[in-house]
């Protein structure tokens, strides 16, 4: 079982944040919801939902993480962007080769300009890629290395998926789709 850790800000986009949430638990991966915002486990999506996430930024210790999942959103990307501390792990976490996955205009906004998708192949959110670093595809999924970057809200479960692939195995993979009753609409 990985563990995951995804970071949440205020403005994230509700579907890219939860849908990766739900697909890995029931894939039976460990998922943590982190808050970003100061000193509170309530952040408010791009949509005006309220989610309590698991704990705090200060609170965790991501040295154990497998994958960190940065959801899309705006103002959420760039609140994520905002915040030292993230930025800091993000490029430790990607120095260590571990997997690091961001969705919408996450990839761009975080990712790109931290530099760490120059001379990649990336997909964001359109209208954003110039920010990327490196090459736009306009695919729904991207993986490149242990970077995995998806285009937006549509993309959120074939993102899902393919992250729960790379962790647990397509088997595994492929019986949460479906149970979920979405391995039919992709003709699996």
């Amino acid at each position: 079982m990985a563990k995951v850790y995804v970071f949440l800000a205020d403005g994230f986009e509700d579907v890219e944040a939860l849908i990766p949430v739900d697909v890995l638990r029931r894939g039976g991966q460990e998922v943590v919801t982190v808050s970003v915002m100061d000193d509170s486990q309530v952040v408010e999506s791009a949509h005006g939902v309220q989610i309590v996430a698991d704990t705090l930024f200060d609170d965790v210790d991501l040295n154990d993480a497998a994958l960190l999942l940065l959801p899309g959103g705006m103002p959420g990307a760039s609140n994520l962007f905002d915040h030292d501390g993230l930025k800091e792990a993000l490029l430790r976490h990607s120095a260590q080769g571990k997997l690091t996955a961001a969705i919408c205009a996450a990839p761009a906004v975080v990712l790109g300009q931290l530099g760490l998708l120059n001379g990649r192949r990336a997909t964001c959110y359109p209208g954003f890629e110039h920010l990327l670093g490196g090459e736009y595809t306009g695919e729904l999924c991207t993986v490149d290395g242990h970077f995995i970057t998806a285009e937006g809200p549509a993309a959120a479960f074939p993102f899902a998926y393919k992250l729960l692939e790379i962790l647990a195995g397509e088997e595994t993979s492929r019986q949460v789709a479906t149970g979920m009753r979405y391995a039919h609409l992709m003709n699996w």
